[in-house]
């Protein structure tokens, strides 16, 4: 069985850099909700946020809630369906709430659009969104954020297809500690 890292074309952050902008992320989420009345929500989009949110939420100096709910629009392969569909949604009632959804990667805008409008329906105040990757060249669904809703990026991500830290192709590659292009061997 191959090691992931011979599965790697190359890394483009390591867990050190990784680390370093989560302390930043936290810092200014931290900053911008500490005036709230209630603590906000954490909403993991599983399973691909789980090592993003964990170590998100350890930094943030303020109480807060966390739940996940699992969207799936991918599938075994490189690109989404285009139709999101909830799996597994939140158990915390997000009614009157600040949720911040936390996303590994915004691509095309499908999902996240998807996710902001069921939580609004659901009746949550407002919807900051804080995502550990971007690739905005990708998108094409611009989405609204609701409320006093932010918008947090950790890194803007160019046109790669990447795996590392949470994210995976087919369900593998979610262990690494860093951020790295998959070689097109591996899903070609």
């Amino acid at each position: 069985m191959a090691l992931l890292d011979d599965q790697i074309e190359r890394i483009l952050w390591n867990e050190e850099q990784i680390s370093g902008r989560v302390t930043e992320l936290a810092s200014q989420i931290s900053d911008d909700f500490k005036g709230f009345e209630s603590p906000p929500i954490f909403v993991g989009v599983a399973t691909g946020a789980f090592m993003f949110l964990a170590d998100l939420v350890k930094k943030i100096k303020l109480p807060v809630f966390v739940d996940f709910i699992r969207v799936e629009s991918y599938g075994s392969g490189t690109e989404s369906n285009g139709a999101p569909r909830i799996s597994f949604d939140v158990k915390i009632d997000v009614k009157g709430k600040h949720v911040i959804l936390v996303e590994d990667i915004v691509d095309t805008g499908n999902t996240l659009s998807c996710l902001i409008s069921h939580l609004e329906s659901k009746g949550a105040s407002s919807v900051s969104v804080c995502t550990f990757l971007d690739k905005p060249s990708r998108r094409k669904v611009y989405f609204q954020l609701v409320g006093e809703g932010r918008f947090y990026r950790g890194f803007e991500c160019p046109d790669y297809f990447v795996v590392g830290y949470g994210m995976d192709f087919a369900e593998l590659y979610r262990n690494l500690d860093y951020v790295g292009v998959l070689k097109p061997e591996m899903y070609k």
